[in-house]
């Protein structure tokens, strides 16, 4: 009986010795630095504590051997308290440790994209940008002429693109508010669209802001006159829609094409936005300048001269045709 309790006695001892072996390797094993030699972005998906590890494994921030796994595993199940693994983008620093990996999965947070949408573009030029954004998800609805806000909009990996699509113009909605309540009153813009439609073409027109709300006097005081926009931006979306640069100079015959926004053929303004404007620009056509200004036309040093006049306008677009070595710097005039 005595020789049985000692080998009992020495079994279980060799276990209770074992096993502290084995959990002083997983200890070690738990903080010990990991084979990633850089910094690397890693995108964690939906799933399991199994498919995770195996997302870790192929991207090389833990060992594929039984260690790792086993350590990883009972690591992860007690330390649940500590919170739910993200699925998503997250950065592992070089030679994380299982200790380390288990951090990031659960406190990280996640890499952030930008998508910029300058001022200006169309909704042609705009819905590719969204199209061929990174590490976004699924299709999207064809925005409406000018219902996007040029802005840079941070998204994480998988956002759908309906969803930012949705945001954008959820920002040019207020934008577009904002400018309408504390417009100046004018009789030629009627409604919300009608800001659109001059702050678009306003946009176009100029990319200086201390000639912004110039142009919109222009265009207002050519309304109140009933005289004709005659806008060369107008002139190209009627012929493309906004898919971008002609790839000519406008000419007489571009001029006269009877189409819906061509703003030397029709009175008024053009029926819809030709591209998505900014803020400055609502703003503009919120708050024009004072004066009679009725003309304005390239100066050649990358403004415009503006006028009241024709015949100071004439004398304004010889100087600039001077300036071009006899070129025609306009297919038409303001």
């Amino acid at each position: 009986m005595r020789r049985i309790l000692a080998v009992l006695a020495g079994a279980f001892l060799l276990l209770v010795l074992s096993g502290l072996g084995i959990a002083f390797l997983g200890v070690r094993h738990y903080d010990a630095p990991g084979p990633l030699a850089d910094q690397h972005t890693v995108v964690i998906p939906h799933g399991g504590v199994a498919q995770v590890l195996v997302t870790l494994q192929d991207t090389g921030v833990l060992e594929r051997d039984w260690t790792t796994r086993k350590v990883f595993e009972i690591a992860t199940a007690l330390t649940r308290v500590d919170g739910a693994f993200h699925a998503a983008e997250l950065v592992f620093p070089a030679h994380a440790s299982i200790h380390q990996v288990l951090q990031v999965l659960r406190h990280g947070r996640p890499v952030i994209h930008r998508l910029t949408i300058p001022e200006g573009l169309s909704a042609i030029q705009i819905a590719a940008l969204l199209e061929q954004a990174p590490y976004m998800d699924g299709s999207f609805p064809f925005p409406d002429e000018g219902s996007v806000m040029p802005l840079t909009y941070d998204y994480e990996w998988g956002m759908p693109r309906a969803q930012m699509l949705a945001r954008m113009q959820h920002a040019m909605g207020r934008a577009l508010d904002r400018a309408w309540e504390g417009r100046v009153a004018d009789p030629a813009i009627m409604d919300r669209h009608d800001l659109l439609v001059l702050a678009s073409m306003i946009e176009r027109e100029t990319g200086s802001a201390d000639e912004r709300p110039m142009v919109a006097r222009v265009f207002l005081n050519r309304l109140h006159q009933g005289m004709r926009l005659q806008s060369d931006p107008t002139v190209v979306y009627g012929l493309n829609k906004g898919v971008g640069p002609l790839g000519h100079a406008l000419t007489r015959a571009d001029l006269l094409q009877p189409t819906a926004y061509n703003t030397y053929v029709i009175t008024g303004l053009p029926p819809g936005p030709i591209c998505s404007p900014g803020v400055a620009a609502l703003e503009a056509a919120a708050h024009p300048a004072s004066g009679d200004q009725l003309y304005f036309v390239a100066n050649g040093h990358g403004g415009h001269d503006f006028a009241t006049t024709l015949g100071d306008h004439n004398r304004n677009v010889s100087a600039f045709r001077a300036t071009r070595r006899g070129q025609q710097p306009v297919a038409g005039e303001k």
